[in-house]
């Protein structure tokens, strides 16, 4: 899929990997909506960006639910069309909103028995609930605003897509390390979502990615002292060093150029299995 002209939105897209990505989407001729807590500090880097910025909780279902409208709206002005329209196949040609990236999540350790005792359910809950109900809630509502579209057409034949949704799942869903229990399952859940999502809504054109990125340099690690970060970019195999955001939104475009890429998750991690600790 072409990204010029398309509509994409992205969630966590006020900082990190999620900020790296609508960039480099707006590079290559999106117009990007961010999405981010209300908290955030989404405005001002939409401001700084020339992006629009959707104030919205992921695992709430009237705020993210809003935040596509955003997208829509901004596809169908381009189109002529009423933001409000919501039924029927739009947007003819190419354009509209075709890509949704998401990049939102929490990585609140926790050892299942730990010095306070057991981890407390609503600690795992959370995690839970933001990194894989709320990649879900996504990409329910994502999915159901690109099945409205027309697939996109390239000189003048009709294509063969409709959107590209990607989602972040991490290296810990498969080398989890102790006090990541939570995290890992959640990111476990986002990776094990992707085949049988993708395979759905196969009928509907649309395809599903997932990228599980190992060590990058982002807030997340930016609290580390740097003897610290540099101790965790010499573990990675090659090249060893943190991983840079451009690098995983460079993964990010190349995904939604692909067609062929479908329903696989994909380690960008150089080459690192992590150990217990």
């Amino acid at each position: 899929m072409n990204i010029s002209g398309c509509v994409a939105l992205v969630t966590g897209g006020a900082s990190g990997l999620g900020l790296a990505t609508a960039r480099a989407l707006q590079a290559s001729g999106a117009t990007v909506v961010i999405v981010d807590r209300a908290d955030s500090p989404g405005a001002e880097v939409a401001a700084g960006h020339d992006f629009t910025f959707a104030a919205a909780d992921v695992t709430d279902e009237a705020q993210l639910d809003a935040a596509i409208n955003v997208a829509v709206g901004l596809s169908n002005a381009g189109s002529g069309k009423s933001s409000l329209s919501n039924t029927g196949p739009s947007n003819d040609g190419f354009g509209g909103f075709r890509i949704a990236v998401s990049c939102a999540g929490i990585a609140t350790p926790g050892r299942v028995l730990g010095r306070n005792g057991p981890l407390p359910l609503a600690t795992f809950d959370e995690v839970i609930r933001v990194n894989l109900s709320g990649t879900f809630n996504l990409i329910r509502l994502a999915a159901a605003a690109m099945q409205r579209l027309n697939p996109e057409t390239a000189n003048g034949t009709l294509g063969e897509e409709r959107g590209v949704i990607v989602t972040t799942a991490s290296i810990a869903a498969f080398d989890g390390q102790i006090g990541q229990a939570a995290y890992a399952a959640s990111k476990a859940g986002v990776a094990g979502m992707t085949l049988p999502i993708a395979r759905e809504l196969a009928r509907d054109l649309i395809r599903v990615v997932c990228i599980a990125p190992g060590l990058f340099d982002t807030p997340l690690l930016a609290a580390l002292p740097e003897d610290a970060r540099a101790s965790l970019g010499a573990q990675v195999p090659h090249p060893a060093r943190l991983g840079r955001p451009a690098e995983f939104a460079a993964l990010v475009e190349h995904i939604v150029h692909n067609p062929m890429l479908n329903g696989e998750t994909i380690r960008l991690d150089g080459a690192i299995r992590m150990g217990p600790r």
